[in-house]
């Protein structure tokens, strides 16, 4: 597998996600790669951002997040779901917004489909997948690491279930997230500082089956589990959660 950087300018507030593309990816795309898109510039374009003078991240925090966990914290990091997704402080970015809060892009899934269908269209290519990643933390685990938050073109998940092992014994459970694993490895690539390169292309990309068609409602699903049946369902179920009733 082989990742490239995209070095760009930096993207200001309301600009044209297409036009960006136009400029920085047409000439490396090709068939069967995927195309890694931080979601802090599809939050730029989409002008989801708030001035750090009109708000607290406290405030935002509460005002961004699905549900919160009820517990004071003195590092102003809050444990929140967000769009299905346990995060911290309702995915709100802080680096590399200078007076802005970033808050997480709008219809993520939906803005991945308008990306692979326009880039699809416009350069005439068949097979390709869009990414886009964000920054996310594992419990117990320092630093962060990638995760995806939209995707399309390719199956989520590489399923081992059915196979055999080194001892010749079938697998029973075992799924390759293929997102996130995706995502992590763009993210170090691009970076959290100052590097500038807010996209990437994924090529040779391993267990990757492209699909000339949009993820159905079922593939959109099969990615996600609820609290209650996640593995660290004790953990999070013994917590009282603060629902937002926006």
């Amino acid at each position: 597998m082989h990742i490239e950087e995209i070095y760009t300018h930096r993207i200001e507030c309301g600009e044209a996600i297409e036009k960006i593309l136009d400029r920085y990816v047409s000439e490396l795309l090709r068939e069967e790669v995927v195309l890694a898109i931080t979601s802090k510039i599809i939050s730029v374009c989409q002008r989801q951002v708030v001035h750090k003078t009109a708000s607290s991240k406290e405030e935002l925090i509460k005002r961004e997040a699905d549900v919160i966990v009820d517990v004071d914290n003195p590092c102003g990091i809050c444990l929140t779901v967000k769009d299905n997704v346990l995060i911290p402080s309702a995915g709100i970015d802080v680096s590399n917004g200078g007076e802005m809060y970033i808050l997480y892009p709008k219809d993520v899934q939906k803005t991945a489909l308008s990306i692979w269908n326009y880039l699809k269209t416009k350069y005439c290519i068949k097979h390709l997948g869009i990414l886009i990643t964000d920054s996310n933390v594992t419990p117990m685990r320092r630093g962060v690491t990638g995760i995806a938050l939209g995707w399309c073109g390719f199956e989520p998940l590489y399923s081992y279930i059915g196979k055999s092992d080194l001892y010749n014994e079938p697998l029973k459970v075992t799924q390759v997230n293929l997102l996130d694993t995706l995502a992590t490895s763009a993210v170090l690539v691009m970076g959290e500082g100052a590097e500038q390169t807010p996209m990437a292309i994924i090529r040779n990309a391993p267990k990757v089956r492209f699909l000339a068609r949009p993820p159905t409602t079922e593939e959109e699903k099969s990615i996600k589990i609820s609290i209650e049946k996640d593995l660290y369902s004790p953990l999070l179920m013994g917590v009282r959660w603060l629902k937002n009733e926006k």
